[in-house]
């Protein structure tokens, strides 16, 4: 725990941000049993835990889903990703499991945590179209604007939009706002992937705000309201269903295996949608 409580010290102190605070990126690496995180990400994956016993299981369903997604849209043909509110690097990541099915697939990583950002660009340093940027998801105009984007994404070309559990820790004004601007920007024939928080019963939804921190922003939503982020796309099967229910759809070994990550309480729902042409 000394080397790691070395680096992140040093990551710390090199970007100026305050490491006693903890952060929602660096709290789902710990849920996935990652190493980037801080002292004050531990206590409050902690309190998560006692809030919802399955966060960390959830948090590795969401993982499946993720690595299922991006295989179902590769083998679909889609060269080019942009994975937004990245996180820290995790295997199997996006590029890998598009490279899987596709070598030469462009991914780019979004985030607006530096030390993701920083980890992601130290990864990726050697790797060709892949890369990690710093952005804001409130602020989708700018990362769509963003040269670094541009120069390995082909906007008039199908792509591939990853919005995978961020978007519950926006209001629902933001959320609705960045996937309104992705949805009209990609054309016909790309692929939106999201994953979100639906709506709980009020107990474990305020232990959850407490352990994330009263600046953290909540927002569950009804399935309802999830669907139609969908509005426009065709979802592939299994359709917007619980994240537990894309198990069966991802073979990686280095996965969870699947008895572990059946929570009855997981309340994280999940789909993928294709772009309609205009007419259809």
């Amino acid at each position: 725990m000394t080397d790691q409580a070395d680096r992140a010290g040093s990551i710390a102190r090199m970007h100026g941000f305050d490491a006693s605070k903890p952060n929602v990126a660096r709290i789902y690496d710990y849920l996935l049993g990652g190493k980037d995180n801080f002292a004050a990400d531990r206590d409050a994956a902690q309190r998560l835990i006692e809030a919802l016993p399955n966060a960390a299981a959830v948090a590795r369903a969401n993982r499946v889903f993720l690595a299922a997604a991006v295989r179902h849209v590769a083998r679909e043909g889609i060269t080019q990703y942009v994975d937004i509110g990245a996180g820290l690097p995790t295997s199997p990541s996006v590029h890998e499991c598009a490279r899987a099915v596709i070598p030469g697939a462009r991914v780019v990583y979004v985030d607006n945590d530096p030390v993701a950002v920083t980890h992601g660009q130290a990864l990726l340093e050697t790797g060709d179209g892949v890369i990690a940027i710093e952005g804001d998801a409130r602020e989708p105009e700018a990362i769509l604007a963003d040269p670094r984007l541009a120069r390995l994404i082909d906007l008039s070309q199908p792509v591939c939009v990853l919005l995978v559990s961020m978007l519950h820790f926006l209001t629902a004004g933001q959320a609705d706002t960045i996937v309104g601007a992705f949805s009209q920007r990609i054309v016909p024939g790309s692929y939106l992937v999201i994953s979100q928080g639906a709506a709980s019963g009020p107990a474990p939804r305020q232990g959850v705000r407490d352990a994330y921190g009263r600046q953290t922003v909540l927002t569950g939503r009804p399935g309802a309201e999830i669907a139609a982020y969908f509005n426009g796309f065709d979802l592939v099967a299994p359709g917007l269903v619980p994240v537990a229910g894309w198990l069966a759809a991802e073979p990686d070994a280095r996965l969870p295996q699947p008895a572990r990550l059946a929570p009855p309480q997981a309340n994280m729902l999940a789909g993928v949608g294709r772009k309609r042409t205009a007419a259809s």
